[in-house]
């Protein structure tokens, strides 16, 4: 099963994310700056989903979910933020993001939305 990155600079929304979703089976990775995710699109890796929030030290719009879009075509990429108007949620979904969702959020939504995200990476990977 692919890895989940989560990117978050606030360690306590990465642990309850993290702990939420090992608990569910899955294998989480973490980052905490677009730096640290950088060098996890370069040391490669079975990365299926990320969580990527909107605002961190290094990057505070959506060039990095652009460049994940980019260089990392497979992941799925659901973006997180406690800053989002509806314009920015938008935006987040043209630039390629599988699913925008607003802070706080509840945590079983969260499941369904990256269960759906490994699903539609599963069916893509079919199609190819």
């Amino acid at each position: 099963m692919a890895s989940i990155l989560i990117v978050d600079d606030e360690d306590l929304i990465r642990w309850s994310l993290a702990q939420t979703l090992e608990a569910e089976g899955f294998t989480v990775l973490e980052a905490a700056s677009a730096r640290e995710t950088l060098d996890w699109l370069e040391k490669g890796g079975d990365i299926g989903v990320v969580l990527l929030d909107l605002k961190l030290p290094d990057s505070s719009d959506l060039n990095l979910l652009r460049t994940l879009r980019g260089r990392a075509p497979g992941w799925q990429i659901i973006l997180m933020t406690a800053h989002g108007t509806i314009e920015i949620l938008d935006e987040a979904v043209h630039a390629g993001a599988f699913r925008a969702l607003g802070k706080p959020f509840d945590m079983g939504y969260m499941l369904e939305v990256v269960r759906d995200a490994i699903a539609a990476k599963h069916s893509n990977v079919l199609k190819s």
